[in-house]
């Protein structure tokens, strides 16, 4: 959906969310994506169980170990 057509229907997008679909909004002639409208129950973050292995599992970090963020990351 183009943002014109968003700002100009925006009252049935409200509906459409409502039913649990996605909008996917470009902008341009060229059609870029900027970005998707979720219904909120889509976007909660899930939670999480802190503390699962305490007890069960450590780590140490010898003196030596160097690695980068990027590298830590994946980047």
């Amino acid at each position: 959906m183009t943002v014109a057509l968003l700002k100009a229907q925006f009252s049935s997008v409200i509906e459409d969310l409502r039913r649990g679909e996605e909008i996917l909004i470009e902008y341009g002639k060229n059609h870029q994506k900027l970005g998707v409208i979720v219904p909120f129950h889509k976007y909660q973050p899930k939670k999480r169980k802190i503390g699962v292995l305490e007890k069960k599992a450590s780590y140490r970090i010898v003196g030596d170990f160097k690695i980068s963020s990027e590298e830590m990351l994946g980047l």
